[in-house]
């Protein structure tokens, strides 16, 4: 059989591993059953889907034919680096790292930082739409997880907050 639309094939390949993956992994834990849900249920299903999903997108990027074949292009080194290299700040930031010395900056500050990271990861960069964007993901964030879901999660660096 015949490749139809590389695109599409590849992307459902990567689906389905990332699906299976999590849906092997949940096992470990107890997944229980519709009315007793364990701790392993929701990714079990969740992976399942993906699975699925990816599967669907397999068989399309064989079956449906495409112009060109829509071939995969060259990686994109540069937004694949900053959007990794946001995650990890807004890790180090979140929690800290106490075995460098660096202390947790908080939650709204790594928010800020993952958005502006990120954002460089674009072709057009405007830093007023960036801190908006960031300033409500911050609000938005604070609202739902401190606020409504009552999460301890500092939220300012201990030398603001003290």
């Amino acid at each position: 059989m015949q490749i139809k639309s590389q695109a599409d094939f590849f992307s459902g390949v990567m689906f389905t591993v990332v699906g299976g993956a999590f849906a092997v992994g949940a096992t470990s834990y107890n997944v229980g059953d519709g009315a007793r849900m364990g701790p392993g249920y929701f990714p079990l299903m969740l992976g399942i889907l993906l699975a699925i999903l990816g599967a669907v997108i397999m068989f399309q990027g064989l079956a449906v034919e495409t112009a060109d074949g829509d071939k995969i292009g060259k990686w994109a080194w540069k937004p694949l680096a900053f959007v990794i290299g946001a995650n990890l700040a807004f890790g180090v930031l979140l929690g800290g790292l106490p075995s460098i010395g660096v202390p947790a900056m908080g939650m709204i500050i790594a928010i800020y930082a993952l958005t502006i990271i990120s954002s460089l990861a674009g072709e057009h960069f405007k830093l007023r739409d960036v801190l908006v964007l960031a300033t409500i993901l911050a609000v938005g964030s604070y609202v739902a997880f401190i606020w409504a879901l009552k999460l301890q999660i500092q939220v300012w660096p201990t030398f603001i907050s003290g």
